[in-house]
């Protein structure tokens, strides 16, 4: 492959540390143990917070009150975008019955799950379209019970208007004042609502990806999500400033957020690589410091001969967020095979879904784009089978399963098969043996 570096990371993505896991192991342990009290007394050391852990229905319903009318009308059009993708997923999901062999007639259901538990960061940014995303994703899914949690803040008292706003458009059943690790603990125990949850859904700092990573198979999760990562594609055609301030907008995330640019132009490389300095000095401070840092220490630059050699470069980085300002963009489009969500063209950019276009931004980072997609509907969705047979699908089905069994060992399995054709067949010379069993 002709690709070469004009910047290359310094660091990578890894794994979980060994600090980080430990820490949540002894935390989830201690909230297991002493359940309740232990998710309070988390909250008031690690957030100051000792107001109540489950939000009145009456907070819940005023949030908007705090808001002013442009940032309710701006949360209620994106949770109208977010709820319609997910209802048209949900519609392209079916149930069917049909007939394999006479008398064998099987299916499938489509079952919601019966609680879900979502979790919304709310610690440095306000987290509101994380809300739209992860609770009304779970209520178009059909979830019965819908519980919430974020962190909250003596200083705003409470959670943010603008994050409780979210969840009540979204129409959650209980909101906990709880963040990190106890939050995930507290959906997963059921823990002040008497709610279990079957699934936790949501992003998070390190530590709640970890809680969710050591709960999974006691619950069901969405992704266990690293650090936000972006890559940009371009060819000669792109606007480098554009491209430099897409890179700069998703490094604010944090000192750790990966963001690359593969391209197909030297020009443009060369002159993005001399705007982002300047791009990133011209954010807020807090956001400055993250995005110099993210970009000093995972920033990516690199240049391949043909689109075929960048497509394959998009592929083998699986990004979160992989975007296109490129020519032919549906070739781009037929091509690319892994990442997280797809933005095609100048005209789109990793902020409009972040916030509000419809698809979630609930999305796999670290490589498991490669087998695995974002938050959907289907999340929440139990794909459960079934199936019905007569007798002449018994005598047809019994015996194959019968010499299977027998072929592996199982006589206890083939044993079910024979009572059955023995009662219903009591006449017939039956095959429920392999070949040269006998």
């Amino acid at each position: 492959m002709a690709i070469h570096y004009l910047k290359r990371a310094s660091h990578t993505a890894t794994t979980t540390d060994d600090d980080t896991r430990d820490t949540v192991t002894r935390m989830l342990a201690e909230i297991e143990r002493d359940g309740e009290a232990a998710s309070r007394e988390l909250a008031r050391r690690l957030d100051g917070w000792e107001g109540d852990i489950v939000l009145p229905a009456s907070a819940l319903a005023d949030a908007g009150r705090r808001l002013p009318e442009s940032v309710r009308s701006d949360l209620a059009y994106a949770h109208a975008r977010v709820s319609d993708f997910a209802r048209r997923q949900r519609d392209s999901m079916q149930e069917f019955e049909t007939t394999l062999v006479d008398g064998l007639v099987v299916g499938q259901r489509l079952i919601p799950v019966t609680t879900a538990g979502c979790y919304v960061p709310g610690g440095r940014y306000a987290h509101a379209a994380s809300a739209i995303m992860s609770c009304a994703t779970a209520r178009v899914a059909g979830v019965e019970n819908v519980v919430a949690a974020s962190p909250a803040s003596p200083e705003r008292g409470g959670i943010h208007p603008a994050i409780l706003y979210a969840m009540s458009l979204c129409g959650v059943d209980h909101v906990l004042c709880l963040g990190g690790v106890q939050g995930v603990a507290a959906l997963a125990f059921g823990h002040f609502t008497g709610l279990p949850a079957d699934v936790v859904v949501g992003p998070g700092n390190r530590f709640v990806a970890e809680a969710k990573r050591a709960l999974f198979g006691r619950i069901g999760i969405d992704v266990v999500a690293g650090p936000t990562e972006s890559m940009v594609a371009a060819d000669d055609g792109a606007d480098p400033a554009i491209v430099a301030a897409d890179l700069a907008g998703q490094a604010e995330h944090g000192p750790d957020s990966p963001v690359w640019l593969v391209t197909t132009s030297r020009r443009v490389a060369e002159q993005v690589r001399e705007a982002m300095p300047g791009v990133i000095a011209s954010l807020p401070g807090p956001a400055r410091a993250a995005a110099e840092a993210a970009w000093r220490d995972y920033g990516e630059i690199i240049v391949a001969d043909t689109r075929e050699e960048a497509a394959a470069v998009c592929d083998q980085y699986a990004p979160e967020h992989l975007q296109v300002q490129a020519a032919d963009l549906d070739w781009w489009l037929r091509t690319l095979r892994c990442y997280g969500s797809l933005f095609l063209g100048e005209e789109t950019t990793v902020a409009f879904g972040d916030k509000c276009a419809g698809p979630n931004h609930i999305l796999p980072t670290r490589g498991a784009g490669k087998y695995s997609g974002g938050l959907n509907v289907a999340k929440f969705i139990k794909v459960l089978t079934w199936q019905r047979m007569d007798r002449r699908a018994t005598r047809e089905v019994g015996q194959v399963a019968a010499r299977i069994s027998r072929l592996e060992g199982m006589e206890g399995h083939a044993m079910t098969a024979d009572v059955r054709l023995a009662k219903y067949f009591p006449d017939e010379d039956l095959d429920l043996h392999p070949e040269g069993s006998r």
